[in-house]
This record gives C-alpha cells, structure tokens and sequence, in this order.
C-alpha cells in the first residue's frame, strides 16, 4: 500500500507564493517520475509540471517561469514552488507518482494519487 499526502494549499492574493508538498509512503521500492496536477471548477484534471527521477522537469507553458518542481528522492518527496500566482491557478492540486512496489519486479510502476490540496488565488 503507498500514500501520496499533499499539503501547502491554502488561500492567497495574486501575485503572492505558495509551496506544495507531496510525501509518499508505504510500501515503495522506488519511485519514478512524479507530477502535479491541477483540477479547476468545471473542468478536467490539468498537467502542470513533472519530474524524472533524473529531476527533469516540465512545465504547462502558462506556469513557466513562476512555477519550480523539485524533489527530494531520498525523503520520497516532491515539491511545487509557485510564484506570482494569478486567480487562474485556482484549483485542487493533485499529486501524481509512478511507484514500485515490489522488488521482485523492478520494471512494475503502478500510478498512485494523492487526495488534493485546495490552491485559491484572489485578485
């Protein structure tokens, strides 16, 4: 069993910062790319930045520049800096990691996701 536990949401006026955290748990071999998400009002879960275990990241194009994803892969842990937030980053941000759970089948990644971390932005 793994768990992926987003924290860091809250509410902030545009142009302010946020940190997300995601820390997964459980029963992990190894944990390969991993990714935020974000899920606005109305409309479909969004990729907007991931991360290889070599820390090559990618970012949507509306948040580079403002936006850093890191990880810690000795903490399993991921982190997305946000800056200069505008309202349009509303959203429940989700996390997203492809994990190995057995060490019997190295290759194996299963897709874990964590419950969400509501992100509001003011204007």
């Amino acid at each position: 069993q793994v768990q992926l536990v987003e924290s860091g949401g809250g509410l902030v006026q545009a142009g302010g910062s946020l940190r997300l955290s995601c820390v997964a748990s459980g029963s992990i071999v190894r944990v390969g790319t991993m990714a935020w998400y974000r899920q606005a009002p109305g409309q479909q879960r969004k990729l907007v930045a991931s991360i290889l275990d070599d820390e090559t990241a990618n970012y949507l194009d509306s948040v580079k520049g403002r936006f850093t994803i890191s990880r810690d892969n000795a903490k399993n842990t991921m982190y997305l800096q946000m800056n200069s937030l505008k309202p349009e980053d509303t959203g429940v941000y989700y996390c997203n990691a492809e994990v190995v759970s057995d060490a019997r089948f190295p290759r194996r990644y299963f897709d874990r996701w964590g419950q969400g971390t509501l992100v509001t932005i003011s204007s």
